[in-house]
């Protein structure tokens, strides 16, 4: 068995006194053994952060620029490492591990340019001539990322390349189930020239690392991905101390598909929005509304295409989707799925485990029909790869279906007719919408979403604005 050391503080490795016990989801077997911190780590990774911060803090733009692209051309080396690592430990794909290392290396390189161009402050226009003004744009500190276990490195980038653009310091907490991927991407930062003290990671659980780190007085800011129910968590620590806080949390997302919709396409657009990464994301599209007249045709050919998704180990180059990322949430999805059948929605396909797969925590791509609105299967973010499809008569009603949740992250819209699209896509309360297209993500928009979604953004110039503190300076004349 591998044993890894799960601290990097101040450019060394370190064995903490957590034992992690990393599986490999396809096959339930032991990976590694993780040896993480806990709140005296973390107390030591936010003082050495500290006293780099006055050094990393006052550095050009450039120098920081330099260092995020060195970061990004290491990721793109190791390539192939970080692939198998994802693979291995996440039970992604082949094909969705490498579209995350392409992510993480888009994400550096955009943060690289923006970086470029920081430290020059902007004049301000004042109603007097007897004074002048300027604005600048400061880091606003030392800042603890805690990032999940669906995308690990992928979220780690989101937050990490900004907030080393800005010139504040790091601590990060990977997720405990998933630390490999982040492990090799530290070793990566390692070697990219980043001064000693300016990133730092603890592994370990919530209760033993997160939470620390999260109410650690020196830390100024706390980004945070995850559940809703732990975002709670966070927020109440980060306020005992009032810092500034960012959250990135779940979703109820709708696709919508209009009449005139192009059928082969919303089929597979509706399984792409709620079987990648086996439905484990916060945008999965899993409440699929469909027009009357296309909705029989539809459902003939979704449950067609749901069946025929081959489902396995991420390593056999011919899956589509892996498994579930541990036992805990398969069995939270498997409860979700009788729970479903206990109020009264139809069972289009699948709903169990392939016949094939004794083992690993696979469930194949299922589809509910008839799901009644009040039920669970309806409203909450269930994490794996459960469609609800269900027809609408009027666009008004297409509209409250998909806006009626407290959630307000992501939405999908079909149609041939693009004026009506965008006229949906205005109308629907939710941070991103796409028209007509997967869910492709750009570093240059916005990551985040309305309601009980986020607190913040993401990505594009706002997420670097969320790492930095806005100061004025007037001067009288």
């Amino acid at each position: 068995m591998i044993k890894l050391p799960g601290v990097y503080i101040e450019g060394v490795w370190q064995h903490g006194p957590q034992v992690l016990t990393v599986i490999n989801p396809s096959n339930e077997q032991v990976l590694a053994e993780v040896a993480g911190g806990d709140a005296a780590a973390v107390e030591r990774a936010t003082l050495v952060a500290r006293a780099a911060f006055v050094q990393w803090s006052t550095s050009s733009g450039p120098t920081r620029a330099a260092i995020l692209r060195a970061i990004a051309e290491g990721v793109e080396a190791r390539r192939e490492r970080l692939v198998q690592l994802q693979a291995s430990n996440n039970g992604k794909p082949l094909a969705e591990a490498h579209i995350d290392v392409d992510d993480v290396v888009a994400t550096f390189r955009y943060y690289a340019e923006l970086a470029d161009n920081l430290g020059r402050d902007r004049s301000v226009a004042l109603p007097s001539e007897d004074f002048v003004a300027r604005v600048r744009r400061e880091p606003c500190g030392v800042v603890g990322l805690i990032v999940p276990w669906n995308f690990p490195m992928v979220t780690t980038a989101w937050k990490l390349a900004p907030a080393l653009a800005a010139g504040c310091c790091v601590v990060l907490k990977p997720s405990e189930i998933t630390p490999l991927a982040e492990l090799e991407l530290a070793a990566i930062i390692a070697e990219a020239g980043l001064p000693d003290g300016v990133f730092n990671l603890v592994c370990g659980t919530g209760q033993a690392v997160g939470a620390p780190l999260a109410a650690d007085p020196r830390i100024a800011k706390i980004s945070f991905t995850g559940s809703n129910a732990v975002g709670v968590q966070v927020m109440q620590r980060a306020a005992q101390t009032i810092k500034g806080v960012s959250l990135e949390l779940g979703g109820k997302s709708s696709l919508l598909v209009l009449d005139d919709a192009d059928l082969e396409l919303a089929v597979e657009l509706a399984c792409l929005g709620g079987f990648f990464n086996a439905g484990q994301m916060c945008s999965a599209t899993s409440r699929v509304l469909v027009a009357q007249a296309l909705y029989p045709a539809f459902i003939d050919a979704l449950k067609a295409r749901a069946e025929a998704i081959r489902v396995g180990e991420p390593f056999s180059g011919e899956s589509e989707m892996g498994p579930l990322v541990n036992q805990a949430q398969y069995q939270r999805v498997q409860a979700h799925i009788a729970a479903g059948l206990q109020a009264g929605a139809q069972l289009l396909c699948g709903g169990s485990r392939p016949a094939e797969l004794p083992c690993g925590y696979f469930v194949s791509p299922t589809v509910f029909t008839e799901v009644p609105l009040d039920s669970a299967l309806w409203r909450e973010e269930i994490f794996g790869p459960v469609l609800c499809v269900r027809a609408f008569a009027t666009e008004a009603e297409a509209l409250a279906l998909a806006n009626d949740t407290e959630f307000g992250l992501v939405a999908s819209v079909l149609s041939r007719d693009l004026q009506a699209a965008e006229r949906i896509a205005n109308a629907l309360q939710a941070g991103l919408v796409w028209i007509n297209a997967p869910q492709v993500i750009f570093p240059q928009t916005a990551w985040g979403g309305y309601k009980q979604s986020s607190l913040g953004r993401e990505l594009g110039p706002w997420g670097l604005s969320a790492f930095q503190e806005i100061k004025h300076v007037v001067r009288a004349v």
